[in-house]
């Protein structure tokens, strides 16, 4: 009888501890790296994988997503499970399904129609809401089939909810009575086996309940953040993800906790010549004051290029001006109505003329909006031209041009952003900055406007390969080791024996991105652009393949991680 249930064979070995790269021979026995390094027999194996010209690595580690419902539908979280990751955190940004009574499940479903763009009728379909309290969201996660391993924040934006009810949470601070309840669930959580906590912070957020009104925790009291963050403390572990906040929060809510802070967005935003502007250096020079002093905090770094498209039948991603808030609030005819309002328009061009810098990432410049698809004959000359330049043939401001396409083509032109040149010195030196973690990869959300999910495959294939930003074995320390250990997966992220096989066979020559294509495989029909990449010859979860040279094998082998391990 073979030895081991899987031999990979011969291929260079990146163990995800910077260890110097080798050629070695891997054998997995019951979902759990035995051997490594060493000659193994093929007849040793029931299953040989032959490696040979190619790179054996760990598992990718996502910690910024939003699969909180797609996991119903779709257990391998595409796109990031196509891409190489084995493992992802859900619950960022203080949103999500749990605790939640009967009666509020649609209004839950609502705020993340809009904040997190998840279609709304492919939640009332694919969610089984068989969970009321988080301790009953985690039962109901660890029986659902999984093709990743899956580790659960606790958001404050269903647990405020809960407890004060929505209007109350959004119009004034918890009283002593209501902040204990919390404090005594949130206890109840984390016991459970939740990863610590999650909030989105600002009072002008791109990300916007479904009436365009903000979320609870933007609204939040500095107070009642921070006794959160004592919460952790005195648990003694769990950590914290925010995004919006200010650094001066962000380090409060670290040394008040004790634990870690995973705080977004890191990002390189550039000026209109792709120029880097200089926010992201004087954000890694915190990072290095604050994890030097002892203030731990990480910065989760946007390292892939924040392209999008969209029609302006659902686009909300300028919510934070509040000229285009309510434009794209209400149904789609409701939409076009006030699209065609002059006075609407003057508004958004006195806030902002040809420039949106929404958040998240959406900063552009409306001139050099591509028209990417138009579904009339008599506007097909405009396919591919930028907004900048209908407005230039029609004499109009490009505000005008861009939203009379939009009209004339009954709110179906697609809308595409601009290719822009990578400053390659500022990414390198934000994608090799010491306290910053690849990735915001919001798989799950605002599907049909971006595909971060593929941020791994564009770091190995842009970052290392066509720039040699850094070598391999950093790459794949940064992708799968150093998240794990910010983010609390106490066995995950590395080769190595005795931890879970959780492992991802490339070929880098060939490893490429794919391109962006619309597939309606959620629920209800609903559509969401995909990109299916090339180069992944196998991927595994806990010992068993769950893609072979791109196709899904069924296998759902991932494990909720309650505090962290599985």
């Amino acid at each position: 009888m073979p030895e081991f249930d899987t031999v990979i064979k011969g291929g260079t070995i990146f163990d995800g501890q910077r260890t110097p790269r080798f050629s070695g021979d891997i054998g997995i026995k019951d979902g759990v790296i035995a051997s490594i390094g060493g000659k193994i027999h093929t007849s040793n194996g029931a299953k040989v994988i032959d490696a040979s010209g190619l790179n054996v690595v760990p598992g990718f580690v996502d910690l910024h997503t939003h699969y909180d419902s797609q996991i119903y539908w779709d257990p391998w979280c595409s796109i990031s499970g196509w891409h190489g990751v084995t493992s992802v955190a859900i619950g960022n940004c203080g949103f999500g399904f749990a605790p939640c009574k009967p009666e509020d499940q649609d209004r839950a479903m609502l705020t993340m129609s809009r904040n997190e763009a998840v279609p709304l009728e492919s939640m009332k379909e694919g969610m089984p809401w068989d969970w009321e309290t988080y301790p009953q969201f985690l039962d109901s996660l660890d029986r659902t089939p999984k093709g990743v391993n899956v580790l659960s924040y606790m958001p404050l934006n269903p647990l405020m909810s809960y407890v004060m009810g929505l209007e109350a949470a959004k119009s004034r601070p918890a009283n002593e009575t209501e902040m204990a309840e919390m404090h005594r669930l949130m206890k109840e959580g984390l016991e459970a086996g939740g990863c610590g906590w999650s909030a989105q912070i600002g009072e002008n957020d791109v990300q916007r309940d479904y009436d365009g009104t903000l979320m609870i925790t933007n609204l939040m009291t500095q107070d009642d953040l921070l006794s959160f963050a004592r919460v952790l403390r005195e648990v003694g572990r769990g950590f914290i993800q925010c995004i919006g906040a200010s650094q001066d929060l962000t380090e409060k809510l670290a040394d008040e906790s004790g634990r870690p802070v995973i705080w977004n967005v890191l990002a390189v935003f550039t000026d209109q010549h792709g120029i880097a502007m200089p926010g992201y250096e004087q954000a890694m020079d915190w990072l290095d004051e604050c994890n030097a002093r002892g203030t731990r905090i990480f910065g989760q770094a946007l390292t892939a290029e924040n392209n999008f498209q969209f029609t302006f039948e659902e686009w909300n991603l300028f919510d934070s001006s509040p000229a285009w808030r309510e434009m794209t609030l209400g149904t789609v005819e409701e939409r076009a109505a006030k699209m065609a309002d002059p006075v609407r328009r003057q508004a958004i061009k006195d806030e902002g003329g040809d420039w949106s810098e929404g958040g998240a990432g959406v900063v552009l410049n409306f001139n050099d909006l591509i028209i990417g698809e138009l579904h009339k004959p008599e506007l097909d000359r405009y396919t591919g031209w930028t907004c900048g330049e209908v407005a230039k043939e029609r004499g109009v401001h490009v505000i005008d041009a861009m939203l009379d396409i939009a009209l004339e083509d009954d709110m179906k032109a697609l809308f595409v952003t601009a290719p822009q040149k990578m400053d390659i010195e500022a990414m390198k030196k934000m994608a090799t900055s010491a306290f910053a973690l690849p990735g915001v990869s919001d798989g799950g959300a605002h599907t049909k406007f971006i595909t971060l999910g593929r941020y791994p495959t564009e770091y190995l294939a842009l970052l290392v390969r066509d720039h040699e930003m850094m070598s391999l074995e950093e790459a794949h320390w940064r992708l799968s080791a150093y998240p794990a250990l910010a983010a609390g997966f106490r066995d995950r992220g590395t080769i190595r024996e005795g931890a879970p096989a959780d492992i991802v066979v490339y070929d880098l020559e060939n490893l490429d991105m794919g391109e962006v294509e619309r597939a309606y495989d959620y629920p209800a029909g609903a559509w969401r652009l995909i990109r299916k990449p090339h180069g992944y010859r196998h991927i595994m979860v806990n010992g068993e393949e769950t893609f072979v040279d791109g196709e899904c094998t069924g296998a759902t082998s991932g494990k909720l991680l309650r505090h962290g391990t599985a």
